[in-house]
């Protein structure tokens, strides 16, 4: 897969930020596009500039990943249709942030039906295609957090981690099928993610320097498509955060909780 001009990709959580940003830049390159969200005015706004702007082919397609049934209609309604995707690009997901033992478990539950078992129904569901076509590639959108968990972001983080060690068993149990399995891990991005996560704006300020434009993640995101990159860590000074937290897990914990609890 040397390029995406005609290839057929999905999008979940494509209604802003990352997904958004995807949507149009994977439009300008010539791929069938499929963008999936909750919010279906604004997946109307997004094919009809996708369209205007680059005459690209796109299905808007509302779905909500927390629910198993929808899900598996809109796989099957997608390829009855289409025949085939070439990549599935798992982004939808949320977070915020909150002291764990003050959690209210409800919330824990949802975020975990919409960053991990939507992902995992749907990797599953296209993923078995893919296998039977012997190609593919399903890109998992991650984030840092997953590998380095910081206080206030236990049940965000604990979501993120399970996506990294669910993309690393899949990308094993599909590699003789050719089909891919890559993680994008990006720390901060400057979407409005954040709305949810940061209300009051006060940790955006802190680690601004950190914070990565959303074109930067979505250009980083398709030129790993079709390739076998195992994953993807961004910005750098966070990889290498991460890389030292793996060596010294003790110093970076003392560390975490204290000289870079920001939240």
């Amino acid at each position: 897969m040397t390029s995406v001009k005609d290839k057929i990709i999905w999008i979940t959580g494509a209604s802003s930020g990352i997904g958004e940003e995807l949507a149009y830049r994977l439009a300008e390159k010539g791929a069938t596009l499929i963008i999936s969200a909750r919010r279906k005015d604004k997946l109307t706004e997004i094919k009809e500039t996708c369209v205007n702007q680059y005459q690209a082919n796109v299905i808007a397609y509302p779905l909500d990943v927390s629910r198993p049934d929808d899900i598996k209609r809109a796989v099957d309604h997608l390829f009855s249709k289409l025949g085939r995707i070439d990549v599935l690009i798992n982004n939808a997901g949320y977070g915020h942030t909150g002291y764990f033992l003050d959690y209210d478990l409800s919330q824990v539950e949802q975020m975990f039906k919409v960053n991990v078992f939507g992902m995992m129904h749907l990797s599953q569901l296209v993923g078995s295609k893919m296998a039977k076509r012997r190609t593919g590639h399903i890109i998992n959108v991650g984030s840092i957090a997953g590998k380095i968990a910081t206080p206030n972001s236990s049940v965000y983080a604990s979501s993120k981690h399970a996506v990294l060690g669910f993309s690393n068993a899949l990308r094993l149990e599909l590699h003789d099928f050719n089909v891919g399995v890559t993680t994008i891990n990006p720390g901060p991005v400057e979407t409005p993610f954040f709305d949810s996560f940061d209300p009051d704006g006060n940790y955006v300020k802190r680690i601004k320097p950190l914070v990565l434009p959303v074109e930067k993640v979505a250009k980083k995101t398709i030129q790993i498509i079709g390739t076998n990159k195992r994953e993807v860590n961004m910005p750098l000074m966070l990889s290498m955060a991460h890389r030292l937290h793996t060596l010294f897990p003790n110093t970076s914990d003392v560390l975490t909780r204290t000289v870079f609890n920001l939240k």
